[in-house]
């Protein structure tokens, strides 16, 4: 979220939802990513967790206070990541977009702009030549960028204005809808058909805000938030956005969702307790209706989650109980279970804000905290090791 306050007036959901979604560098700062990686042979650990093995830690010679976002994925060599750095300068933080071509991260440069970004919040990738980022803008309107390996530029949305707020997007062929708020609701920005990214829709909800959006056609989707008192999701039908029923939780939000199809879907966020700490938010959609499941692990922060398609699940975040480590669930629908990074010598905070699932790689980013308060951009692997490491297994040993 902004950091020039002087800009718009954040909504009261807004900022107590970023507080504890990674959306305000006072909890969860987000920029850009680096050639650590962790790889996750599954080893079990005391508890029967599996261990993440071989972790890695580098900054990848970013600027200071760098974190990540958000990450999208279109192969094991084709996944973007944004998010900013310098997070705690308020003149000088810059909107990352940098890309995994299978065997290092390199940032991706936005063309033309004078302005610039600010913190890039999401990421979609419709195809190889069409990946969209939102943010916030320099200028005090929200950033809508759209490019390649090539470059990215900032695309023209007549329709905003200073004061709206964009924490999400999600992209198809036929489709790109961005979500946030305006003016105390949930705000919608969408763009399809022939015209795509050039002429655009708007339309408003209920009082609120909206932090994730996923199309599982381009006709069916979903964007999820919270009013300010309670979770809140919107579906996308053929005759536009309305508001869905929810289980009815006091204090709760929900902070990302990914569609497996018409009917089945996942969303996650959190719900505050009285004791000041938050408690995981997991709402399940059947088809007809969402139901609350239950996690293993009853403290955690969720803020995203990711899919295979075929009804598996991964959900990324934050454990205060193991917080030197890298965090995510995977759920089958009836199983859990828990990843974790291999935990740090160093006193260290591992906050993982968002994942991605292609092909049988499952790569979660975010920041570390250190003991000094310095925030390090962040990337976890969870799956097979890289090309180069296989190589190296598999050459014959010298004599």
């Amino acid at each position: 979220m902004t950091r020039r306050l002087i800009r718009r007036a954040v909504p009261l959901c807004v900022l107590s939802a970023g507080l504890v979604a990674g959306l305000l560098p006072c909890a969860t700062p987000v920029a850009h990513a680096y050639t650590g990686i962790v790889r996750a042979q599954a080893e079990r650990g005391p508890s029967g967790d599996e261990l993440a093995q071989g972790a890695g830690s580098s900054t990848g010679r970013l600027q200071a206070d760098g974190s990540l976002s958000d990450i999208a994925g279109l192969s094991a060599k084709d996944i973007w990541a944004v998010g900013q750095q310098n997070a705690w300068d308020l003149w000088r933080n810059q909107g990352i977009i940098t890309h995994w071509d299978g065997s290092s991260w390199s940032e991706v440069p936005i063309r033309g702009d004078a302005t610039g970004a600010g913190h890039l919040r999401s990421v979609a990738a419709a195809s190889a030549t069409e990946i969209w980022a939102v943010g916030d803008g320099h200028d005090g309107l929200p950033y809508v960028a759209k490019g390649t390996r090539d470059g990215f530029d900032r695309v023209g949305v007549p329709q905003l204005r200073t004061g709206d707020w964009l924490g999400g997007v999600a992209a198809s062929s036929g489709r790109v809808v961005a979500a946030g708020s305006r003016d105390g609701k949930a705000f919608l920005l969408s763009s399809g058909g022939a015209a795509k990214g050039t002429t655009w829709k708007t339309g408003q909800g209920p009082e609120g805000a909206l932090y994730g959006v996923a199309l599982a056609g381009r006709s069916d989707g979903w964007a999820v938030g919270d009013t300010g008192s309670g979770p809140l999701a919107m579906r996308l039908t053929a005759a536009g956005w309305k508001q869905s029923g929810l289980p009815e939780i006091k204090g709760g939000f929900l902070r990302d969702v990914y569609a497996d199809g018409r009917k089945h879907a996942i969303a996650v966020g959190g719900v505050y307790q009285s004791d000041g700490g938050i408690s995981p938010l997991i709402l399940e959609w059947d088809g007809r209706h969402w139901k609350r499941v239950t996690p293993p692990e009853r403290r955690a922060e969720l803020y995203g989650v990711t899919g295979d398609g075929d009804g598996m699940f991964w959900i990324s975040g934050y454990d205060p109980g193991h917080e030197a480590e890298g965090f995510l669930l995977r759920y089958d629908g009836s199983r859990w279970t828990t990843l974790r990074g291999q935990a740090a010598a160093e006193d260290r905070r591992v906050r993982l804000q968002a994942v991605a699932h292609v092909g049988d790689l499952t790569m979660a980013v975010g920041h570390t905290l250190d003991g000094k308060g310095r925030y390090i951009d962040l990337v976890e692997r969870f799956g097979p090791p890289p090309a180069e490491d296989a190589a190296v297994k598999a050459a014959p040993a010298a004599e």
